[in-house]
């Protein structure tokens, strides 16, 4: 693998969740030339109006459905794991509650580097103003780039994933972006062979094991596969113009499931923003609410699959499904699942709190000599 920047000078969401539809390109709001006089702070120049808020946390409950919400309700109560877990760490009894742990941000560039369909500078530097200003601050801060040729070892597997997408569009790293990033002291990881997600998703095991927590800055939904006590997600929403932070309770609430089964469920539902075709298309009757209780009750894709290779496991027709069609879910499993292994090392230095003290002028300038782009 390849770092193409990493300096070390030194050792919460919105009001409506985000869809299932293609997160990638991502529509943004305008961004209009700003004076230089009015570039400061840096999140007001990026944005072309002060912003006199904090970002907001969603608040989800159990009325929310797999349609997101545009409200903000009452939260359900958590899987028992996550009730076990805060239980634990708030201490029992008179047992002092433990250290909040660190959080490290893993920012997946290629998203925020579009509105429409076309590149944008300024979107660009709009989304990491708001984000270095309201959600990441001094945290550190790892930014993460597909790869030359990240597609191709899905596309051997299913040829129709992101079929639709021109080769070449959307990936690779601006060497303007980079450097901005760069200057402000954000190291930059790009893995030839692989995509983001996959580097982002061996990352993240490795920052685990580390003690910290996770937050991925991304609005690509395959990254809810990762959500956990300890990993969760922050989503740029052009609707309202800021980031917005997805956890554990989020995705309890919209799909009633654990997150440990999302990556099993997508295989019965497909991925059309990717081009992964779910089960509809060959079993119209099987839908989500089938799968979500099967997997409730076995845990996980292969689970299901070998036990109903022995045994009854659901209505006839659910039987049948999986049966007859069970190496075509297992295909879709190996297509949308992140990868775990890729090549890439944690550098210890890129733990350490991140140098803001570039930020203000190096997003300035930029935004000035971008503004229309």
């Amino acid at each position: 693998f390849q770092f193409l920047s990493a300096p070390y000078p030194h050792p919460q969401p919105p009001h409506p969740l985000p869809t299932e539809s293609s997160t990638m390109p991502l529509p943004l709001p305008a961004v209009g030339t700003v004076p230089a006089s009015a570039i400061a702070p840096v999140a007001a120049a990026a944005a072309a109006a002060p912003l006199r808020y904090r970002p907001i946390r969603l608040r989800a409950s159990p009325s929310t459905v797999s349609s997101p919400s545009t409200s903000a309700i009452s939260s359900p109560p958590p899987p028992p794991s996550a009730r076990h877990s805060r239980k634990h760490l708030a201490g029992r009894g008179d047992a002092p509650a433990r250290p909040s742990k660190g959080r490290v941000f893993f920012l997946d560039v290629n998203p925020i580097c579009f509105r429409g369909s076309q590149r944008s500078l300024s979107a660009f530097a709009r989304w990491l103003a708001l984000f270095f200003t309201h959600v990441s601050l001094r945290d550190p801060v790892v930014a993460v780039f597909d790869g030359a040729g990240g597609n191709e070892y899905r596309r051997r597997l299913l040829p129709s994933y992101k079929a639709h997408r021109t080769r070449g569009v959307g990936t690779g790293a601006d060497s303007r972006v980079v450097d901005v990033l760069r200057e402000c002291n954000v190291p930059v990881v790009q893995v030839d062979g692989y995509e983001a997600d996959d580097v982002v998703a061996t990352l993240t095991e490795q920052v685990l094991q580390k003690g910290y927590r996770v937050v991925i800055a991304s609005p690509d939904k395959d990254f809810k596969q990762l959500i956990s006590e300890d990993v969760q997600l922050v989503m740029p929403i052009p609707e309202i113009g800021r980031w917005s932070f997805y956890t554990l309770r989020h995705y309890v609430a919209q799909y009633k499931c654990d997150p440990t089964v999302d990556l099993s469920l997508r295989c019965f539902m497909g991925d059309e923003a990717d081009g992964v075709p779910g089960i509809q298309h060959l079993a119209p009757g099987f839908g989500r609410k089938t799968a979500v209780k099967l997997l409730n009750k076995h845990g996980s894709l292969e689970n299901l699959l070998n036990t109903a290779a022995v045994r009854t496991v659901g209505k006839e027709y659910a039987q049948d499904v999986l049966v007859k069609h069970a190496d075509y879910l297992r295909k879709n499993y190996e297509v949308l699942s992140l990868k775990r292994d890729v090549n890439v090392q944690l550098d210890d230095r890129w733990l350490s709190a991140r140098d803001t003290c570039n930020d203000t002028s190096v997003l300035s300038d930029f935004i000035l000599k971008f503004s229309k782009g």
